[in-house]
């Protein structure tokens, strides 16, 4: 089976990268969207922080001309170098970005970025800034765009994870063979590849992994699922994202085969409609 893959814009699309290549062009079925709070209010720390700059050296070397203190530059380079960081994963980074959001929203400003926060969830990660009108700003992000494997576990961790807190869970947990399995559900009848369906199952979870949306020891077989994942893939995304993988399968979630039996995928649209209505 030949590998496919979704333009799964999940914001913070990557890390710095010093290429600048062309835009992906969008799919149809690329999730957009979250619960966005751009914390237009200073950050607590700002106001005095401006006051004394004149004051104090913020110089770490001979001609460093730099006006964030350490902690800030460490939060805007941990910031840069991942997809998003969150209180759970990056405390102290987490920490300096809410006292000097402002900025450090205007050093990602400056690079055609753009902060975001959701303080309810405490997560934060940077966009690309596109131009009211036509044209492109320069770009320090690269796509990297997600497998069939990767959108299958996504969907499978977000709706994992909105399940359980309905449930009245404060944090979700999943093994490994759980998610093997559930990648395994959406494998096309017609696919023969099994030894490569199989490696391809295992490195999703190792991507998701590296994107920072499971927590825990890389080779472990229980990993906790993280609370980002509800920022960067809504829920009133998840339904067309079903629609996709269903349509790469060539199978319809909502009629019969021929022999009346339901089709494959219709246990997990069960779970995401689920999951809708508990949010």
């Amino acid at each position: 089976m030949t590998d496919q893959h979704t333009d799964l814009d999940l914001h913070a699309v990557g890390a710095v990268s010093p290429a600048d290549p062309a835009d992906s062009s969008a799919d149809p079925d690329e999730v957009t969207g979250a619960a966005e709070t751009t914390g237009e209010s200073m950050g607590s720390g700002d106001d005095a922080y401006l006051d004394d700059l004149d004051q104090s050296t913020l110089a770490l070397w001979e001609g460093d001309e730099g006006t964030l203190d350490v902690a800030a530059r460490r939060a805007l380079v941990v910031l840069l170098k991942n997809r998003f960081i969150s209180a759970q994963t990056h405390a102290r980074e987490w920490k300096a970005l809410l006292e000097h959001r402002r900025l450090i929203r205007a050093r990602l400003n400056d690079l055609f970025l753009d902060l975001h926060l959701d303080l309810d969830r405490e997560v934060a990660y940077k966009r690309q800034v596109v131009p009211e009108g036509s044209g492109r700003y320069p770009t320090l992000l690269y796509d990297a765009p997600w497998g069939r494997e990767d959108t299958i576990l996504l969907v499978f961790l977000r709706t994992r994870l909105r399940s359980e807190q309905a449930s009245g869970a404060d944090r979700v947990f999943v093994d490994r063979e759980e998610m093997l399995e559930a990648i395994t559900e959406y494998r096309p009848e017609h696919a023969t590849d099994a030894a490569g369906d199989a490696k391809r199952a295992a490195k999703a979870i190792e991507t998701v992994y590296k994107a920072g949306l499971l927590i825990g020891p890389s080779t472990g077989d229980r990993f906790e699922v993280s609370i980002a994942i509800e920022v960067l893939l809504p829920l009133e995304r998840l339904q067309d994202l079903l629609r996709w993988l269903m349509d790469q399968n060539g199978t319809d979630p909502e009629s019969p085969d021929s022999e009346g039996n339901s089709r494959q995928g219709d246990d997990v649209a069960e779970q995401l409609e689920s999951a809708v209505e508990v949010s």
